[in-house]
């Protein structure tokens, strides 16, 4: 059985949105803007990555960073009981950066990000030759029309 979400007061879920518009802010910033002492938003930082309702920070890189880089969605139909084992082995390819279990036609969806076209058509390559891949089929992304990553839930985290 999968735990929970721990329910989060008024003030927990201020200080999230203040983190996700600039996950390094200090602690006496967060405060001001909270009007809370800093020892109490210290605290309540602890307290919410002790339980695993933060589980880290991440950084976003601007689009001209990110210029020249291939990014692909990759949808995957595995294998009756295989699951497991083909989220195991995609874990391990260091170009996917989301891998979620989604309903419709296929089973996975990745995200992917690599240097080269020629990179990318390796990795799909090797995503499909996975024991227990049964199917892929790929989008490149073209262009970027909306992008509120700040927006995003954590699960989705593209950084």
């Amino acid at each position: 059985m999968k735990p929970r979400p721990q329910p989060l007061d008024s003030v927990d879920q201020q200080l999230i949105a203040l983190l996700r518009e600039n996950a390094r802010a200090p602690t006496a910033a967060l405060a001001r803007s909270l009007g809370l002492s800093r020892t109490t938003v210290q605290s309540r930082l602890e307290r919410l990555e002790r339980s695993k309702v933060i589980t880290g920070y991440s950084v976003r890189l601007s689009e001209t960073q990110e210029r020249g880089t291939v990014h692909a969605y990759v949808m995957i139909t595995v294998k009756p009981k295989h699951a497991s084992q083909v989220e195991r082995e995609v874990r391990k390819l260091k170009d996917v950066r989301v891998l979620q279990a989604v309903s419709g036609a296929f089973d996975l969806m990745a995200l992917a990000v690599t240097d080269s076209i020629a990179e990318m058509d390796e990795l799909i390559d090797a995503i499909g030759e996975l024991d227990g891949v049964e199917r892929t089929t790929s989008s490149i992304v073209l262009s970027t029309k909306v992008s509120s990553a700040e927006k995003l839930p954590s699960f989705f985290s593209v950084s």
